[in-house]
């Protein structure tokens, strides 16, 4: 069953729906270097994941299907038929999910630093363990450190203290929960089914998710994905490389804007 996700929308109402999907150990706020440039063209919709924030925290393991069916549950309440979706890590993986099981709903896709599959599921199991046992904070510089370059956090200490701490305040149930759903995560098969104009973009720096089995697989199979790799990115791209990340997204999202990538 889905739950209601919290969410904020910003933007001209008219404009094309844009919704944004974060990374585990993380809330809406993730997307504050998106928000500004983004809502002047788009409807722009960032939400909670189930299990983080202010959405509810319902006991695990999730699916992803879950997941998914919150993101759509979403679309229904705010009366939303067909979206833009882009989502990073976890994220994107729930993007991934819906444009296979609901492509009708999904116009263009984006998808940064993420999976179709992300290995070994004791990984994950292990890590949702401990997230139950000891809570998100025994996680969280393990998980922050992976998110930028070693140049980036010692630039910007305040912003990395303040997202590793967003981590430590995951409840535990969602994380571990969310930690479960990935554990089981496997569409390497079904991406030749997504339909969806899609746009990959990978960090060269992410350790989390390594552009060559990961962003290279998904454009590989995905019919007539464009791949951008980032330089001076690890796997929260969408925050240290803001404002290419940004031109990109418009660029995919509104092609009259110009071809994703031609400036990269």
């Amino acid at each position: 069953m889905s739950v209601d996700l919290h969410h904020t929308v910003s933007g001209p109402e008219d404009a094309p729906p844009l919704l944004l999907g974060g990374s585990l150990g993380s809330t809406a706020q993730m997307w504050q270097p998106q928000a500004e440039a983004l809502s002047t063209r788009f409807r722009l919709v960032r939400f909670d994941l189930r299990g983080h924030g202010s959405s509810p925290v319902p006991d695990g393991p999730y699916s992803m299907a879950d997941l998914g069916e919150d993101v759509l549950a979403l679309m229904e309440h705010l009366g939303i038929g067909r979206a833009h979706y882009a989502g990073i890590s976890l994220g994107g993986m729930i993007g991934q999910w819906m444009a296979v099981n609901a492509p009708d709903r999904i116009d263009r896709l984006a998808l940064l630093a993420t999976s179709p599959y992300p290995g070994a599921p004791r990984n994950w199991t292990d890590r949702a363990a401990l997230a139950r046992e000891k809570g998100p904070g025994a996680l969280a510089d393990a998980v922050v450190g992976r998110w930028f370059t070693e140049d980036y956090a010692r630039a910007h200490p305040d912003e990395v203290g303040e997202l590793r701490d967003g981590i430590a305040g995951t409840p535990a149930e969602g994380y571990a929960a969310c930690c479960e759903a990935v554990s089981r995560w496997d569409i390497r098969e079904d991406l030749p089914r997504v339909g969806a104009p899609t746009l990959v973009i990978g960090g060269a720096q992410d350790a989390a998710t390594p552009v060559q089995d990961n962003a290279e697989l998904i454009a590989q199979r995905v019919p007539h994905a464009q791949l951008v790799v980032l330089d001076h990115a690890a796997h929260l791209l969408s925050w240290e490389q803001a404002t290419r990340v940004n031109t990109l997204l418009s660029r995919h999202m509104a092609p009259e804007y110009g071809e994703p990538g031609s400036q990269d």
